[in-house]
C-alpha cells in the first residue's frame, strides 16, 4: 500500500500524477516502462521493495505518464518531446532543480532524450533493460519488422490485463506476481491505449541522440532479456561517451524480479559508494504470536506454575518453528516474533502453534505479514514488522490474522481465509485489509 500522498502537476493543461518517497539526500526521477500506476506499484512486495530500496539512498520522484495510471487521458498519444515536458513539470512541482534520471524499458529513450536536451537538469543517467529503437534497421538488427510490431500490438490489445506480455517481461513470475501484473495492467491503461502505446513506441528512435548525452551514464542489461536484447544495451553504452556497461545474469526484463541485483549497481553509481550490504534487507514473512489474558492466568496459577507453562509453550512453539523452517527472533514476554522465507509456511506454523497453545489451555492471537525486512544484530526491523505486530493486536482471541499481501501470496494453496475488512493499524498511516485463517 502507498504510504505517501499522490499529487498532480500541470503540463499542457493536463494533470500528471506524481509521488515523492524516500529519505535520501539525492534526487532520482524514475521513468517507468510501458505503464505504471502510482498506487498499485506498491501492492506487490517485490516491487514495493524495489521502490523502498531506491528511497534508502535518494528522494524518489515518480510519475504516471500522461495517458496511463492516475494521470489524465488525453485524446491521442504524445511523442517523446511532449512527455519530456511532463518530466519538467513534475520536477518543478517538487522543487527539484537537478536529478539522476533512471529510465527502464520504455522509459529509457525518454530519459536519454531528456538528459541530452536538458543537461543542466540531469545530474546522471541510469538505464536498465532499454533500447534505442524498436524497429529493425541495417545497423540495428535486433529490432522487429513493422508487421511484427503491428501483430504484437493487436495481441496485447486482445490479451490486455490477462497474460499480455508478462511471459516476455518476467518469465520467472510466480502466481502472485502474475495476478498483480494483470490487475496493474487493467488499472494503468485500457486495451486500446495499450495498443496505441506500442504503435507509438514503434516510432521511437534515439540513435542519433546518444552521442549528445554528456552526463555520467550507467547502462544495465540482463544477459537473457527477452524483450530487449543484450546487444541493444551494449549498443547504447558504446555510443554514449564514457558510459559504463554492466551485464547481469538472468532473463527477466521487469525490475521486480531480483531488484537488488539491479539496485546494487544503481546505488553505487548514484551515491558514489558501494551498497550497504550490512543492512541485509530482504523479503520475509513476519509472525507475531501473543498469549491472550496472560496476566490474569498468571495471577490464577501463581508465578512458578505460570513460568513452567510458558516454558512448555515456548518449547512447543520452537518445535513447530523448526518444522515449518521458521526462525525465532525473540520472545516478547507472553509471546514471540519469528520470520519465515515463505508466507504459506508462516501461516501454517501460526495455525499449528495456535492449536498447540489451546491444548495447553492457552488462547493465542497471531499476526502475519510479508514485506521487506531489515536483519541486523540478531533482530529484525522495518514497516513489515510493525504491520505484523498491529495485525496481531487486531486479532480476536484464538484468531490468526494475515495481511492482504499474505493472502495474495498464498493464493493457490489450500489455506482458506475470511475477509475481516479494513483496519486502521496504530502508528501506520494507511488502512490494511486483514483476513482470518479459520481453525
Amino acid at each position: 500500500m502507498s504510504r505517501y500522498e499522490i499529487r498532480y502537476a500541470k503540463s499542457d493543461d493536463l494533470n500528471i500524477a506524481y509521488q515523492v518517497t524516500g529519505t535520501g539526500s539525492r534526487d532520482v526521477v524514475l521513468i517507468s516502462g510501458f505503464v505504471s500506476h502510482l498506487e498499485m506499484d506498491w501492492m506487490h512486495p517485490a516491487h514495493a521493495h524495489f521502490l523502498n530500496r531506491l528511497g534508502t539512498f535518494c528522494r524518489l520522484i515518480r510519475f504516471d505518464k500522461r495517458g496511463t495510471g492516475l494521470s489524465d487521458r488525453p485524446g491521442g498519444l504524445p511523442d517523446l518531446e511532449t512527455r519530456m515536458d511532463d518530466v519538467r513539470a513534475v520536477m518543478d512541482a517538487v522543487g527539484c532543480d537537478r536529478a539522476t534520471l533512471f529510465g527502464y524499458s520504455e522509459g529509457g529513450p525518454m530519459a536519454i532524450l531528456f538528459a541530452a536536451t536538458f543537461p543542466e537538469k540531469a545530474e546522471k543517467l541510469v538505464l536498465y533493460g532499454t533500447y534505442a529503437r524498436r524497429l529493425r534497421d541495417l545497423d540495428y538488427p535486433w529490432g522487429k519488422t513493422e508487421e511484427a510490431r503491428q501483430a504484437y500490438a493487436e495481441h496485447i490489445e486482445k490479451g490486455w490485463g490477462w497474460e499480455a506480455d508478462m511471459h516476455i517481461m518476467c518469465p520467472n513470475a510466480d502466481e502472485a506476481l502474475a495476478r498483480w501484473w494483470r490487475e496493474r495492467a487493467r488499472a494503468a491503461a485500457s486495451p486500446g491505449a495499450a495498443r496505441d502505446l506500442i504503435q507509438m513506441n514503434s516510432l521511437v528512435d534515439v540513435r542519433e541522440v546518444l552521442p549528445a548525452v554528456g552526463v555520467p551514464t550507467l547502462v544495465i542489461h540482463r544477459v537473457g532479456d527477452k524483450d530487449s536484447q543484450l546487444e541493444e544495451g551494449r549498443y547504447i553504452a558504446n555510443r554514449i561517451p564514457g558510459a559504463e556497461f554492466v551485464e547481469l545474469e538472468g532473463s527477466d526484463h521487469f525490475v521486480s524480479i531480483e531488484p537488488d541485483q539491479i539496485l546494487d549497481h544503481v546505488e553505487r553509481f548514484v551515491t558514489g559508494s558501494p551498497s550497504a550490504k550490512g543492512r541485509n534487507r530482504r523479503l520475509a514473512t513476519v509472525l507475531f504470536a501473543d498469549i491472550s489474558g496472560s496476566t490474569e492466568k498468571a495471577a490464577d496459577m501463581g508465578d512458578e506454575r505460570w513460568a513452567d507453562l510458558l516454558d512448555q509453550f515456548l518449547g512447543t512453539s520452537q518445535a513447530q518453528l523448526a518444522l515449518y523452517e521458521g526462525r525465532l527472533v525473540k520472545t516478547t514476554g507472553d509471546g514471540f516474533l519469528a520470520v519465515f522465507e515463505g508466507p504459506a509456511r508462516a501461516v501454517r506454523c501460526a495455525c499449528s502453534i495456535r492449536d498447540a497453545g489451546e491444548m495447553l489451555g492457552l488462547r493465542l492471537r497471531c499476526g502475519v505479514h510479508s514485506s521487506e525486512v531489515e536483519f541486523r544484530d540478531g533482530d529484525v526491523a522495518g514497516i513489515g514488522v510493525h504491520v505484523a505486530a498491529r495485525a496481531m493486536a487486531a486479532a480476536a482471541v484464538g484468531e490468526v490474522l494475515v495481511s492482504r499481501t499474505v493472502k495474495d501470496l498464498i493464493a493457490g494453496s489450500d489455506i482458506e481465509t475470511i475477509d475481516r475488512g479494513e483496519h486502521r493499524l496504530r502508528g501506520i498511516e494507511e488502512t490494511w485489509r486483514l483476513y482470518a485463517v479459520p481453525g
